[in-house]
């Protein structure tokens, strides 16, 4: 489906969308992005979870959101959706929420990590106004796309505030034991493997996603306390891509067309946020100079197009990004005070991809201006099947 690019400078930007606090935070024009406040977030005293949003706050909003959305959100499980298995380990409904009624798909997920809770919130509110919001910008995003929203991924971990899922064993009601007779706990975000899909959660969203075979997405994560690595400022927001570009992997993929789209997608994430005086961005990187480059984890198994179990035969693959927000829960380093924004900066940064994506603009990108993305010099890529890869 053809659609047309409105000129940038003809097109209201968020109007409708960004809120007063919001526009509070923008830095004057013509002046050069502050750098990000020293409290955002603040490590000091002890992370009160009791905010967090629960399981059970999560079916009553998503509830909320389909009974009184204007433009059709609907709910569901994956019992719902047909997937043969549906649940999580300890027996929790697995939701989708989708909205938008246009021929291309886009997954977007959050949570997979229980003590990464603002993706939840992020995708929630995100969902919240593409129900709801009849600016021109939500018609087009609605128009051209049909969003698949997972706004907790991993539920059970979620409830236990652990970045894991824990195998559970159903018949005792309990944790599984494994060879050691300790309980198990699995990283959902290193499970789509042909020797993974150890939990029930994984298998589940992954025959979702070979249903649904979406054309792109993204995933909101949370990292802990960073410094940039030149300025020593404290980094609110890093832009990932789990194939590094230009990395072992990536450039063989799509003719190189995931190369090129995951960097289009980031520099524009980074040039629209960076307008903002409180949000501060580098690239995701895992220390020393080391650029991830991961075949385990969900996204990057669906830029390879994994098929597991016959479950993909077309080998159908998409590009994803993610989102690192700072500070998460089980290390205390959460920061009450940055809540708000947080949660802000995630749903700015998926407004502005959405719709840079939508209008053609993040299309028309620099992809070598990924490379303007502050980080440490790359000195080789960490793998999860050859270890450290230096740089050629």
């Amino acid at each position: 489906m053809q659609s047309t690019k409105p000129a940038r400078s003809n097109r209201r930007r968020l109007a409708a969308v960004v809120t007063a606090a919001s526009l509070m935070l923008a830095a004057p024009a013509g002046v050069a992005p502050a750098m990000a406040s020293a409290n955002f977030p603040s490590p000091n005293g002890q992370t009160n979870i009791s905010s967090i949003l629960t399981y059970a706050d999560v079916q009553k909003e998503l509830q909320k959101l389909e009974q009184t959305s204007r433009f059709n959100v609907d709910v569901f499980t994956l019992a719902e959706a047909g997937t043969s298995v549906n649940t999580s380990e300890q027996g929790r409904d697995l939701y989708v929420a989708t909205v938008g009624t246009g021929p291309e798909d886009v997954w977007l997920q959050g949570r997979i990590h229980g003590n990464e809770p603002y993706g939840t919130e992020s995708l929630l509110t995100l969902l919240k106004d593409l129900g709801s919001n009849g600016s021109p910008d939500y018609n087009l995003l609605r128009e051209k796309y049909t969003f698949h929203i997972i706004p907790m991924y991993n539920p059970d971990g979620s409830e236990e505030n652990i970045r894991q899922t824990i195998l559970w064993d159903d018949l005792t009601g309990s944790p599984e034991p494994g060879e050691n007779g300790r309980e198990q706990r699995i990283d959902l975000n290193r499970d789509w493997t042909e020797a993974g899909f150890a939990a029930k959660e994984s298998l589940a969203f992954y025959e979702y996603w070979t249903m649904v075979k979406p054309d792109f997405g993204v995933d909101i994560h949370h990292q802990g306390l960073k410094q940039q690595w030149e300025t020593g400022d404290d980094v609110t927001l890093s832009l990932g891509i789990s194939l590094a570009p230009g990395g072992p992997t990536l450039p063989g993929l799509a003719d190189g067309a995931y190369d090129v789209l995951t960097r289009q997608m980031m520099v524009h994430v980074f040039d629209e946020l960076s307008k903002y005086g409180s949000i501060n961005i580098d690239r995701y990187q895992v220390g020393n100079g080391l650029e991830i480059d991961i075949k385990g984890g969900v996204v990057s198994a669906m830029m390879l197009g994994l098929d597991y179990q016959g479950l993909n035969p077309e080998g159908h693959s998409n590009p994803v990004v993610f989102l690192e927000t700072s500070g998460n829960t089980s290390d205390g380093s959460l920061g009450q005070k940055a809540r708000g924004k947080s949660v802000r900066q995630n749903v700015l940064a998926l407004e502005e991809l959405l719709i840079g994506m939508a209008t053609g603009e993040i299309q028309q990108e620099d992809p070598e201006r990924w490379d303007e993305i502050p980080h440490q010099p790359t000195t080789g890529y960490q793998t999860d099947y050859a270890g450290i890869v230096p740089v050629q």
